[in-house]
C-alpha cells in the first residue's frame, strides 16, 4: 500500500461538494503533509492533457437496460422511482471494502458506480430516466489531488458527458440530487431502500416504507426471467468458473502442504483475471469442513483420503455469477464408502436437473432429488424401512437431518437471485424459457451424529450445476466439469502433475 490517503477535508468523505467547487486552495491541508502553498496549488492545476474520450460506443447491456426501465415504468405510473447504486463502506479507518454496485441499480443502467442513482421522473406517457453521478474530479479547486476520493488517489472516472454516451441515459451531477430531488414537491416517490441513508433522509417526508418495498419486490421479479444477453454473461462466468475448478486441481499437492487457504487463493486468482471477483464467499471444505454448508473460514488441512467440498463461482465483470460444486478425492481417488454417497448425491442431481422443463414447478427438481436421497437412507438402514417407506419420510421430513437444504435457488447477479420476488412468482411459481437456477443436492453427515455408523462420520458431499431452462427442456451452463464419479477420477488423474 502507498502513503496514507487521509482526505484534506475530513469531515467530507465523499468528496467536495458541488457549491465548494470555486472555492481557494490557499490554506487547505493536504493529509498529513501541511499547508498547500499558493506555487504547488498553481502547478496542480495546470499542465494536464485532455482526457476526455469521445465518440464512445454505448456498452453492450444498454438496449436491454432500457427495455427493463420500461418495464419498471409501466408497473408504477405517475410516481418518481429512486433507485440508488450505493455507498463505499469504510473497512478501516481511511481504507474502504472493494465497491459493488447494487444489483438492482445495475440491472437497470448498466453502471456500476459509488454513490450513483437512477431516477425515473413521472411524465405523461412514462417516466423520463436519468442517472447522477459522481463527475471527473475538479482540477482548479484541487479536489482531484487533495480529496481522499480524487481521482489521483482512485484513478479516473468517466465524465458525465461519457458516462451518457456508454449507458444512454443523460447524467448529472450526483452532489446535487438530494437537493434537486426534494425541491420537487406533491410527487409520489418510491425508492430501494438500504444503500443511501443520506438520499432516504432527504426524502423522507415523501417515502412510505411498505410502497419502497414493493418496488423492491417489483425489482426482484423483474431478473426471474434472463434475456440473451444475460445468459451470455452466465454462460462466460460458467466457462471461467471451469478454469478455476482446473487451476484448484492442479494445485492440490500445495494445498496439501499448505490449507484450504490456498485452494480459496488459487480459485481467487483465476475469478480476479477472467472476472470482476467470485460471486460470493468460496467455500473450501476439506474433510469433515464439507459438512459445514457455509464453510467460509477456509483455514483446515487439506489431507489426501478425505473429500474436498468446493462450491466456487466466477462473478464476470458485469456482476453475473456462477454457482458450481463439486466434492473431489483429494487423493485423486474414491474409496468405496465416498463413492457410494457420491453416487446417491449424483442420481438425485439427475434426477432434479430432469425435472427442470417449461410448465414445470419450481419446486419439481428439489422434490425429486430429495426422494432420491431418502430412497438411499432407506436401502443403507439410516432410516429403518421396517417402520418408514419413501413416501412418510418425505411426509416428516426425516431426510432432511442429513440433506439441510433445498435443491437450488434462482441465478443471476446475486449468487442467490430475485430473493424478495413474490413467492407465486418464483417457489409456487412454473419455469419458464430464460430462467436460471442451480440444482444441487447433498448429503452430510456430522462428525458427533451417533445416529449414522462411525465410517460415515465427516463425509459431506454435494454436486451443483447452473441450469438453464430453455424452450424444450434445460442446459446445464456448467457442464464443462465433470459430474460422475468415474469422470471425476479421470479428470483429477489426467491433471495430476
Amino acid at each position: 500500500m502507498t502513503e496514507d490517503r487521509t482526505p484534506a477535508v475530513s469531515d467530507n468523505p465523499e468528496g467536495l461538494a458541488a457549491e465548494e467547487e470555486d472555492q481557494p486552495i490557499k490554506g487547505r491541508k493536504n493529509g498529513l503533509y501541511g499547508e498547500v502553498t499558493d506555487e504547488l496549488a498553481a502547478s496542480m492545476k495546470s499542465g494536464w492533457a485532455d482526457t476526455e474520450l469521445r465518440g464512445l460506443q454505448q456498452v453492450a447491456q444498454a438496449p436491454y437496460a432500457a427495455g427493463r426501465r420500461a418495464k419498471l415504468s409501466a408497473a408504477f405510473p405517475g410516481e418518481r422511482l429512486v433507485v440508488p447504486a450505493g455507498r463505499l463502506r469504510v473497512r478501516a479507518n481511511d481504507t474502504d471494502y472493494p465497491f459493488r454496485a447494487a444489483s438492482e441499480y445495475v440491472h437497470l443502467t448498466g453502471d456500476q458506480t459509488e454513490d450513483a442513482v437512477l431516477v425515473g421522473e413521472p411524465t405523461g406517457d412514462g417516466h423520463d430516466f436519468v442517472l447522477y453521478l459522481l463527475p471527473r474530479s475538479n482540477r482548479e479547486n484541487g479536489e482531484f489531488w487533495l480529496d481522499g476520493q480524487g481521482e489521483l488517489w482512485v484513478g479516473r472516472r468517466h465524465s458525465l458527458e461519457e458516462a451518457q454516451a456508454l449507458l444512454g441515459l443523460p447524467a448529472r451531477d450526483v452532489r446535487k440530487a438530494a437537493e434537486e430531488l426534494a425541491a420537487v414537491e406533491g410527487v409520489p416517490t418510491r425508492i430501494v431502500r438500504g444503500y443511501d441513508a443520506a438520499l432516504e433522509e432527504a426524502l423522507a417526508g415523501v417515502l412510505d416504507e411498505e410502497r419502497d418495498d414493493e418496488l423492491k419486490v417489483f425489482l426482484s421479479g423483474l431478473r426471474l426471467v434472463k434475456d440473451e444477453w444475460e445468459v451470455g454473461e452466465l454462460r462466460a462466468a460458467c466457462d471461467a468458473t471451469v478454469k478455476g475448478f482446473t487451476d484448484v486441481v492442479r494445485e492440490l499437492g500445495q494445498a496439501v502442504a499448505t490449507s484450504e487457504r490456498w485452494i480459496e487463493g488459487t480459485f481467487w486468482r483465476r475469478a480476479r483475471v477472467e472476472g470482476n471477483d467470485v460471486g460470493y464467499g468460496s467455500i473450501c471444505a476439506a474433510g469433515p469442513h464439507a459438512t459445514t454448508l457455509h464453510w467460509v473460514r477456509n483455514d483446515g488441512e487439506v489431507r489426501p483420503g478425505e473429500l474436498l467440498l468446493l462450491d466456487a463461482g466466477v462473478e464476470t465483470n458485469t456482476l453475473y455469477t456462477a454457482d458450481v460444486t463439486r466434492t473431489l478425492p483429494i487423493n485423486g481417488r474414491f474409496d468405496a464408502l465416498q463413492r457410494k454417497i457420491y453416487d446417491a448425491v449424483y442420481d438425485a442431481q439427475e434426477a432434479g436437473i430432469a425435472a427442470v422443463r417449461p410448465g414445470g414447478r419450481f419446486r419439481d427438481f428439489h422434490d425429486a432429488a430429495q426422494r432420491v436421497l431418502a430412497e438411499r437412507l432407506l436401502a443403507w438402514g439410516l432410516l429403518d424401512p421396517s417402520v418408514y417407506d419413501v413416501e412418510k419420510v418425505l411426509e416428516l421430513g426425516l431426510q432432511r437431518r442429513w440433506t439441510l437444504h433445498g435443491t437450488g435457488h434462482m441465478l443471476g447477479l446475486d449468487v442467490h437471485d430475485c430473493a424478495h420476488a413474490r413467492r407465486e412468482e418464483y417457489v409456487d411459481a412454473e419455469l419458464v424459457p430464460g430462467m436460471v437456477l442451480t440444482v444441487e443436492p447433498g448429503l452430510y453427515f456430522q462428525l458427533d451424529d451417533l445416529t449414522v455408523p462411525e465410517e460415515y462420520r465427516g463425509i459431506g458431499v454435494r454436486i451443483e450445476d447452473d441450469i438453464l431452462v430453455t424452450a424444450d427442456g434445460n442446459e446445464n451452463l456448467s457442464a464443462g466439469l465433470p459430474r460422475t464419479a468415474d469422470e471425476v477420477e479421470s479428470w483429477m488423474s489426467g491433471l495430476a502433475r
